[in-house]
């Protein structure tokens, strides 16, 4: 077929989609607008796309990717991303396929357009109950996001996710899709197998990462065996609160192996938990320091196996009901006591594991081994038999470790460096393959899936660009997976984009998964101007219940509830109790009341402002120069900061949203006479 015929059906059906999208989208645009006829339209729109299409040189992919990522201005995605945002410290929101970039919300960083973490005194305290050592930290390498879930299934309430550099997992509400709890691991100073949920996120579960002595004591590294240790954390999440209950929950002592991610069981294998791990040779490294030492890169590569960490959660929980031990305030299950109670068993898997992955039903569980070209399948049904049946030996902690051969389903050759896999509504599973820089489709190959009847088979592979990390497919990772999409998070975008100097944006790259068989294509890539990205997980945009506006005039988002202190409209005003000093103040289009607030240097100030509006768009900023002091106020909320005013002058405070045409009118004066 010549080109120029091909362009053109291409073009015509092109013409097809925007005349049907219109017609679908807008039924009423009255009598003019429809007596254009559709002929007269086919000519100059066919015309305009063969130009396009010739211009930049497009095959008919690439005009086939664009038809199924573009979302007409005013029409809603119908799937959200929410991905980690790596050492930002933040969580990023993208809308799918249209790739565009929603929200950033603030978590463990300070984030200024938002206001957030800038004297806001609700969020000053949360950011305090993150404190590391005693010492405040507005940093944080987010890893692993985990949306709330029931049933096994997204339920868009809630939103957590791990810091794993300070061993911390946040709340998020999203409902208004800002952080309301930071809490801080007592027993642990990193993490990376959390944040993850329970199926009906009872627990938010936090697996560990490096071993290391228990915070707050010391232990030579010639002492690793006897005393530094691993550990998980099973948090306590009260929905009603919506809020982590630190009292109400618990860790146990795991042995010093490298524990890396976790998943938890659904369905079928609902009350288990399951962690892989790396380094069970217990290397300590030190190269160049200890004559003989061994780097870590090689000394926690040499075993063949490593440990899958099998746990009981179920019996776990009832033994820390009862529990009196406890590791710098929280209640801690040790490993002489998850030996004695059955409550922990290991399977050997693939040596260095970067990823385990329960199967939508909750039957099989995927480990990948970043050593091994294969991806291993094992069997929860083959897993109790060998529980039941004592079909283990003891490590050197005496932990049960269950044969590997009766526990086995299947392995399946993928390709070079296997690490995570994702899930979709036809039966198929999809793993990333590091080095080979590619996604891999296998079939789920037992149970009732789809294409059980073809056994565990690989069926394709896409290229991406390049060394992927993560996937996310569209709630891939739940007992009900949507299909349609996968999001393949790639480290690097080396010669994808305009050079941006030496530190590369990251490469978020789109692929359509929906059809049968060989027919994985590459639709779109979103360069990431932030932080390395690690894990994402995409939900219906259905599923949100997120508001507009707040729900009454003098909103606190943190207590959600309304401010007993919130300044309401004709009570604004100045009090002065000796040195203390309270400012009731509204904020309404487009000025402040009061417009001028006179102190004296000294003063501890204590300042309340409400946004007084109702509209959806009507957003205020509040800004004071040389207090560090930047708010974002939202319809119907009231925000509280403190500081003391210990340099004199005059001071414009001012709204930093664009909220009129009067917006610059949107000011006032602080002045802080000397002493």
């Amino acid at each position: 077929m010549k080109r120029s015929v091909l362009y053109g059906i291409i073009a015509a059906l092109v013409l097809v989609v925007i005349v049907l999208a219109a017609l679908v989208l807008s039924p009423d645009q009255g009598d003019d607008q429809a007596a254009v006829s559709t002929e007269q339209a086919s000519e100059g729109l066919a015309d305009d796309a063969s130009a396009v299409i010739a211009a930049r040189g497009l095959t008919p992919d690439n005009v086939t990717a664009a038809l199924k990522t573009y979302m007409p201005s005013g029409q809603y995605d119908p799937y959200m991303m929410f991905s980690s945002g790596g050492h930002s410290g933040q969580v990023h929101v993208i809308g799918i396929p249209s790739m565009r970039l929603l929200r950033t919300i603030g978590v463990f960083t300070p984030e200024p357009w938002q206001g957030y973490g800038f004297g806001d005194l609700g969020q000053a305290e949360m950011f305090a109950e993150g404190d590391v050592a005693g010492s405040p930290v507005t940093w944080g390498d987010t890893h692993h996001p985990a949306l709330s879930e029931t049933n096994a299934s997204y339920d868009g309430e809630w939103l957590f996710v791990n810091d794993k550099a300070q061993s911390r997992i946040a709340v998020i509400d999203l409902r208004d899709f800002e952080t309301k709890q930071i809490v801080k691991n007592p027993i642990a100073m990193n993490d990376h197998g959390g944040a993850f949920v329970t199926p009906n996120t009872e627990w938010v579960i936090e697996g560990g990462q490096y071993a290391a002595p228990s915070v707050g004591s010391f232990a030579d590294i010639s002492e690793y065996n006897d005393k530094w240790r691993g550990m998980i954390t099973f948090w306590k999440f009260d929905r009603e609160k919506g809020r982590i209950i630190p009292e109400e929950s618990f860790a146990m002592e795991l042995p010093p192996y490298w524990q890396d991610l976790c998943d938890s069981g659904k369905l079928v294998s609902e009350g288990w938990i399951f962690c892989n791990s790396f380094n069970t040779e217990r290397a300590t490294g030190g190269v160049g320091a200890v004559e003989g030492a061994v780097p870590f890169e090689s000394g926690a590569s040499q075993n063949d196996m490593d440990y899958l960490h099998v746990i009981d959660l179920k019996k776990l929980e009832q033994v820390a009901a009862t529990n009196t031990n406890q590791l710098n305030g929280l209640n801690y299950v040790t490993m002489e006591t998850a030996v004695a109670e059955n409550l922990l068993f290991f399977i050997p898997e693939p040596k260095s594991p970067h990823g385990i992955d329960i199967a939508p039903n909750g039957d099989y569980m995927v480990v990948s081994g970043k050593l091994d070209p294969h991806v291993t399948i094992f069997s929860f049904a083959k897993i109790q038999q060998a529980i039941a049946d004592k079909k283990w030996s003891p490590d050197d902690y005496g932990i049960p470790v269950l044969d590997f051969d009766s526990v086995l389903e299947a392995q399946i050759e993928l390709g070079l460096g296997p690490l995570h896999t994702q899930f979709d509504n036809q039966g198929y599973a999809y793993t990333s393959l590091y080095l080979d820089s590619m996604v891999a489709r296998w079939t789920l190959g037992g149970g009732d899936y789809a294409h059980a009847s073809e056994g565990w088979t690989l069926i394709d592979k896409e290229s991406i660009h390049y060394n992927v990390g993560h996937i996310a497919a569209a709630e891939g990772d739940t007992a009900t997976p949507a299909g349609n999409f996968l999001v393949s998070l790639n480290k690097w975008s080396v010669d994808r984009f305009a050079n941006v100097g030496p530190l590369l944006p990251q490469n978020f790259q789109l692929i359509d998964i929906a059809g049968e068989g060989e027919s994985l294509q590459l639709l779109y890539d979103m360069p990431i101007g932030f932080g390395e990205p690690h894990y994402a997980q995409i939900m219906k945009t259905e599923r949100l219940k997120s508001i507009q506006v707040y729900p009454e005039v003098g909103w606190d988002p943190q207590k959600w509830a309304v401010n007993p202190d919130a300044p309401k409209a004709g009570e604004e005003r100045v009090e002065r109790d000796g040195n203390n000093v309270t400012v009731y103040m509204t904020a309404i289009r487009s000025h402040f009341t009061p417009e001028h607030v006179s102190i004296k240097k000294g003063d501890n100030v204590t300042w309340h402002i409400t946004n007084l509006e109702r509209a959806v768009d009507a957003v205020h900023g509040f800004a004071v120069p040389a207090y560090n002091v930047n708010l974002s106020i939202e319809p119907g909320e009231s925000a509280t900061f403190e500081f003391v005013a210990d340099k004199d002058g005059v001071f414009s405070y001012y709204c930093t949203e664009f909220c009129s045409a009067l917006h610059l009118e949107m000011t006032g004066y602080l002045m802080i006479a000397p002493e």
